[in-house]
């Protein structure tokens, strides 16, 4: 019978299915980091318990670590004792740890795959919501918390509920200046914030198949933000030509071995779905979020909603995030004035986003009351972007260049908001106090969109600040 790629990694990981209804799942990827494994390791430790398959899991430290100073000890002591504590764990237990140190550094969600260590028709797990980034080579991949990640560091195993298969086509060609996160954008709007709970999002159609694997990762980056336990992609070439050489992928002969059973993985032709839904490429434009949740969002030349223009479930909602964020109903976002401009996160970090922000900004400047960084998603990523000179293009414009790390998407660091300040922000979430000040306030978009609007001042529609220099066809 045809099946999907969920149905085909899931029977090939089920160790059995458990009298509640989950299923045993065997992990093939575990990436761990500094923030969410400190309990863990120290649960585990009380139980008298070893790690598993350590040469199955993957450390490295991003949540915590500034990026202007990354001298130890760092000056935060919380984020010393847990760089420390996963430093001491790592060491115990026999664990890869990409550190400050490895040149392999970074948002554990960028360097998986550019070393090669995700791969098609993997089960992976990491204690970071954002886990279902690595969907995009047709892996299975799975945020989860605390306790579950003791659980996979004592077993390899996780209990979970099986899911329903949401398809989500996109056809036709993206306008210039309309990128990926403008895609998810828009689905997570039309679908709403818990649209996809229960369900695999898995993304496709011939404006996908265009894209690369960078953008990939950005649609399925965000798939938790519309409710969906996993987002993925089916592997393709595309997928294969990224992974061909990379640190951990198979090489020689067995790389073509692999690439033939990626390929059995996709799903078949005819697979049922339990749900379709079916975008047009050429209906998005560029995408922001007036709101305090990712669904909350519109197009640069629209306006934000009235709570009496929304479903009735919704219109509390509306109200509240109108009254956080200080906007009037049918107010246009075009115009909207910003304080901070942030171009990094696991969703908008690697050497594409920063070129094309680049791109954007090259002989201009930043307008004077907006600080604005960059912050690349690897020292893998940071170091690309230096030999092509990009470093400068930021500096000469007025961004400040930092290291690598998770900065200012959740502020567990100090590259934080201040106050009432409103931050265009490439990254995945605008919740209230999601980047460090309880009134700050998170507007999304892509990465050019920050860049256009740091250097306006406000917010702007990349597709008139730049005109046909956006243009690259996908």
């Amino acid at each position: 019978m045809p099946a999907t790629l969920l149905q085909k990694v899931w029977d090939a990981h089920a160790v059995r299915r458990l009298p509640n209804g989950q299923t045993q799942l065997f992990i093939g990827l575990h990436l761990i980091h500094e923030v969410t494994t400190p309990q863990a390791f120290d649960m585990l430790r009380a139980r008298g318990g070893r790690v598993a398959f350590p040469d199955r899991t993957v450390a490295t430290v991003d949540h915590i670590v500034p990026t202007r100073d990354q001298r130890r000890p760092f000056a935060d002591v919380m984020a010393e004792d847990m760089m420390s504590a996963l430093e001491r764990n790592c060491r115990e237990h026999g664990i890869r740890l990409f550190d400050l140190s490895s040149g392999h550094q970074g948002i554990v969600h960028v360097i998986g795959p550019e070393l090669g260590l995700t791969q098609p028709g993997m089960t992976i797990a990491c204690g970071d919501s954002h886990t279902s980034t690595h969907g995009a080579f047709g892996a299975i991949a799975f945020g989860i918390g605390t306790s579950q990640v003791r659980d996979v560091l004592a077993s390899q195993c996780l209990a979970i509920d099986p899911l329903k298969v949401r398809r989500i086509t996109v056809r036709g060609r993206l306008q210039p200046g309309v990128y990926a996160k403008d895609v998810i954008l828009e689905i997570i709007r039309r679908l709403g914030v818990k649209g996809g709970v229960g369900h695999a999002y898995e993304y496709g159609g011939d404006t996908v198949d265009r894209m690369s694997m960078d953008e990939r990762m950005t649609l399925c980056n965000m798939s938790i933000e519309g409710g969906a336990r996993v987002g993925y992609v089916n592997p393709d070439a595309t997928t294969f030509a990224y992974l061909r050489g990379r640190q951990f992928a198979p090489q020689g002969e067995a790389f073509e071995a692999a690439c033939a059973w990626w390929s059995s993985m996709a799903s078949d032709r005819g697979a049922p779905y339990d749900d379709e839904v079916v975008l047009d490429a050429a209906e998005i434009r560029p995408t922001v979020t007036w709101g305090i949740n990712p669904g909350q969002s519109t197009s640069i030349d629209g306006s934000v909603p009235s709570p009496a223009d929304v479903p009735a479930a919704d219109r509390d909602s509306v109200a509240e995030a109108l009254d956080f964020m200080g906007f009037a109903a049918g107010q246009p976002l075009k115009g909207t004035r910003i304080d901070v401009a942030f171009v990094g996160s696991c969703t908008n970090a690697r050497l594409s986003d920063l070129r094309e922000a680049a791109r954007v900004i090259r002989g201009r400047h930043v307008a004077a009351h907006v600080k604005a960084l960059v912050v690349p998603g690897s020292q893998t990523v940071r170091a690309a972007a230096e030999r092509e000179g990009l470093d400068r293009v930021f500096a000469d414009a007025g961004f400040e260049w930092r290291g690598a790390g998770c900065s200012m998407c959740l502020a567990m660091n100090p590259d934080r908001l201040e106050g009432r300040q409103i931050c265009a922000s490439s990254s995945n979430r605008n919740f209230k106090g999601r980047q460090g000040s309880p009134t700050g306030r998170t507007l999304l978009m892509s990465p050019a969109m920050v860049a256009a609007a740091a250097i306006a001042g406000e917010l702007v529609d990349v597709r008139e600040f730049v005109g046909a220099e956006l243009a690259y066809g996908r």
